[in-house]
């Protein structure tokens, strides 16, 4: 008997569904850690080549650029000390805490420009140029306000960040489908609750996006900030850099930078479970091979 087109082809579907999930089952979680470690290893191993290769080639003196192991021996030393472990928790006190108040100023700011057509039109360049604006322009003018103290780093983190994710924010609502505005008008969604159930969740994707390149503006202000705003009987990662330069330790001031390099690659691995989280519950996480 004849196999109908219709019959034939939901068969053929079934079958490379079944293929896929089988694929899915034999990777495991181990196999999964594997697949994303071993490219940072090769990378690391890279850049350690390369390093190690420079200070062999004898273009400066060792004082000046030491080598991968002598600067790996000096953060396995000052990995031992209380004043490093407190310098590393008072950078990111600092940063989670003028991050978080960009997030508060970028979602303020990005609802309201994103929805109101006069704000657009007068702050939407505005709120560009501020991101395009280095974060170290801002230090003269925040020291001269606020003083050398926590305040004058607070504030250019926060404006160093807070556009970014105002930007995302408005990205997103700006691709929001019409047809979803329509839906939510129609169930009685206004204002506030038409932000919360529908167009925030719908531009999660460009609002992670601008949250990710605002924590990275964030940390860079933050590290130049601490490098010139030095308080005392607070010591920071960006107070061990300068301190580092001043005394023409190389080995410190380098094991200092692994220390804020390692921090960021985190960061960026704690976004990317959050991407990929996202998208696997939109249906996106599509690998082929």
């Amino acid at each position: 008997m004849a196999v109908d087109a219709p019959d034939r082809l939901n068969e053929q579907i079934a079958g490379l569904d079944a293929l896929e999930i089988q694929v899915k089952r034999k990777r495991g979680i181990p196999a999964l850690l594997w697949g994303r470690i071993w490219p940072m290893l090769l990378a690391v191993g890279i850049v350690l080549a390369i390093w190690e290769g420079v200070v062999l080639a004898g273009f400066w003196p060792e004082y000046v650029f030491a080598g991968p192991f002598t600067a790996l021996q000096e953060l396995g030393a000052r990995l031992g000390t209380a004043e490093f472990w407190h310098a590393i928790a008072t950078t990111m006190r600092r940063g989670i805490t003028g991050f978080a108040l960009a997030i508060l100023a970028g979602v303020v700011v990005g609802a309201a420009v994103s929805r109101v057509r006069l704000l657009r039109a007068a702050f939407g360049s505005l709120i560009t140029g501020l991101q395009t604006m280095p974060s170290i322009a801002w230090f003269p003018l925040a020291i001269l306000l606020f003083g050398l103290n926590e305040s004058a780093i607070t504030f250019v983190v926060v404006l160093g960040a807070a556009p970014s994710i105002a930007n995302g924010l408005i990205t997103g609502v700006d691709y929001t489908p019409p047809i979803l505005l329509r839906a939510g008008h129609v169930l009685g969604l206004r204002r506030v609750a038409l932000y919360r159930h529908l167009i925030l969740p719908a531009s999660l994707p460009s609002f992670l996006a601008g949250l990710k390149q605002g924590w990275a503006f964030a940390w860079r202000s933050l590290m130049a900030g601490e490098i010139l705003v030095i308080i005392a009987n607070q010591p920071s990662l960006g107070e061990q850099l300068h301190y580092a330069r001043e005394l023409a330790d190389s080995a410190r001031l380098l094991a200092t930078m692994i220390v804020i390099l390692v921090i960021g690659v985190l960061v960026d691995v704690l976004f990317g479970v959050a991407d990929s989280a996202l998208r696997q519950r939109w249906g996106l996480d599509q690998r082929i091979g």
